[in-house]
């Protein structure tokens, strides 16, 4: 389990422009590459390992950006965001997700008290957030990944069906008598707010940072297929069952990302709301055969060992984002990647730099 942290051992370089920058919420490696997604963005950024200037491990830039109008017909204008907040490499696609949830504005300082209680009473939703899709990943003519809309194989870009209010996910939770309730109130009030994805051949599981039910985070476990233009949920038994949920003890934290290495499941989980509070990694051990021999429409998971607790300061480095680095990267012991939200001046360098931890297994 990882459990030694090398504080600032990865440095990002964005550009000025860049889709992704400060507002990290997603890593994904293919070989060399490193993607990443944010949640104020409606997009992905790849960048390219370099060779290290400082006291850096990896080095990371020439940033190049994949926004999603130009690979997907999205449900919203190419500016809205889709607060992305998962992704998953697997099988030559690239899974993201979005937070699926409301979002509720906030006060600001220099708005009276009756402006502010205006804003506060203001919810909605973004026309895009309601995202689910799959990417082909293909390398261009000199050899580098980018993401496609129609791959020379025949892959196509794909999103889970549905328009700017809805899709087949949140129809199948309307009625749900754990979330349904919760599609309703802003994922930062600990109403419905996806914040992690892991695939598992056309199996996704969903980390929720939020709802958290008297201290039981969860997972929601679908399979999805082609049809037509889009994906759909298929039943993941004889019974026509559309989803599984899977209860986890993770201390009352939510789910802030997911992460498979090998059959075991990593979880980075923080506060379900806006508070500066733990974050730690836990990990699920063989999980991937646990979630296959199961059965059961909802499951409890009190197994799970903590591997690490994170640093966070007062309103900066969230740590939002986790995932395995290529062997090739890891030098002979297993290592995964950290990324933070709104990271403090102790993980950045001039404007467009941001820093990452590695943890390491001892």
């Amino acid at each position: 389990m990882p459990n030694t942290r090398q504080a600032n051992a990865a440095r990002l370089e964005f550009a000025p422009g860049c889709l992704v920058q400060t507002n990290l919420s997603g890593p994904a490696f293919t070989d060399d590459w490193l993607w990443v997604a944010g949640d104020e963005a409606c997009g992905l950024d790849r960048l390219r390992r370099l060779e290290p200037v400082g006291s850096e491990t990896l080095r990371y830039g020439d940033v190049q950006d994949f926004p999603l109008a130009d690979l997907l017909d999205l449900p919203g204008t190419r500016e809205e965001e889709a607060d992305l907040e998962g992704m998953a490499v697997a099988d030559g696609f690239m899974w993201v997700v979005g937070s699926h949830g409301l979002k509720r504005k906030n006060a600001k300082p220099d708005r009276d008290h009756a402006a502010n209680a205006k804003r506060l009473a203001k919810v909605s939703l973004d026309a895009n957030r309601r995202l689910l899709a799959c990417l082909p990943i293909e390398p261009d003519a000199r050899g580098q990944p980018c993401l496609v809309k129609r791959s020379q194989d025949g892959r196509r870009a794909m999103r889970l069906k549905g328009d700017a209010q809805t899709n087949l996910l949140t129809s199948a939770l309307a009625g749900d008598p754990h979330f349904g309730p919760y599609m309703l109130i802003p994922g930062k009030d600990n109403g419905f707010d996806i914040e992690g994805l892991a695939v598992d051949g056309q199996r996704l599981l969903l980390g929720l940072r939020g709802p958290v039910l008297r201290g039981w985070s969860a997972l929601l476990e679908i399979e999805v297929e082609a049809h037509g233009d889009h994906l759909r949920l298929v039943p993941l038994d004889a019974r026509g069952t559309l989803l599984r949920k899977h209860f986890l003890q993770l201390d009352g934290l939510g789910v802030r990302d997911l992460h498979f290495s090998g059959d075991d499941l990593y979880v980075l989980a923080g506060p379900t709301m806006v508070l500066n509070g733990d974050i730690r990694v836990f990990k699920w051990p063989n999980a991937k055969a646990a979630l296959r021999a199961n059965q059961e429409a909802a499951r409890f998971e009190s197994g799970l060992t903590e591997s690490v607790a994170l640093p966070h300061g007062r309103g900066v480095n969230r740590a939002e984002a986790i995932c395995d680095l290529p062997p090739s990267l890891a030098g002979g012991k297993p290592r995964w990647l950290v990324l933070y939200d709104a990271p403090g001046p102790d993980r950045r360098d001039g404007e467009h730099t941001v820093f990452g931890d590695l943890l390491r297994r001892d």
